[in-house]
């Protein structure tokens, strides 16, 4: 029987970053196998979208100007959300990588490696489970 997923089965996501060349890169590598339901260039305006769109996964960068996703993940987790966020960075540091955790991230992947896990990550995410790139 030929499985016939409909975007109502995919994984709603919900991309965040300042750079727009990367939010087109992770777009792209999610687009066969999750529905990007929305993009934000900034912490605000990522706040808004998680409000309205109501994503299952929330990709966020860490460093964008005036609120960081650090920020925002701990914004969205105090407002009561339950989008799981995954955290695309590069930031190789343990230091950030646990403080993504406390965060509210369950996901910290780097950017270096997002052809390669952040379709992991975030069907990892969707799940509950945590997904962490390695770092070398």
């Amino acid at each position: 029987m030929p499985s016939s997923t409909t975007l109502s089965d995919l994984v709603r996501v919900l991309l965040v970053d300042d750079n727009e060349a990367m939010l087109a890169r992770a777009a792209a590598v999610l687009t066969p196998v999750c529905e990007v339901i929305g993009i934000a260039a900034d912490g605000p305006s990522a706040l808004e979208a998680a409000r309205t769109l109501r994503p299952d996964v929330i990709v966020l960068d860490i460093s964008m100007p005036g609120m960081t996703g650090l920020e925002v993940a701990s914004r969205l987790r105090k407002s009561g959300s339950k989008a799981a966020v995954v955290f695309l960075t590069v930031h190789r540091e343990e230091e950030l990588k646990q403080a993504a955790l406390s965060a509210g991230g369950i996901g910290y992947v780097l950017k270096a490696r997002l052809a390669s896990d952040l379709i992991v990550a975030v069907q990892e995410a969707r799940a509950g489970r945590t997904f962490m790139s390695s770092i070398p």
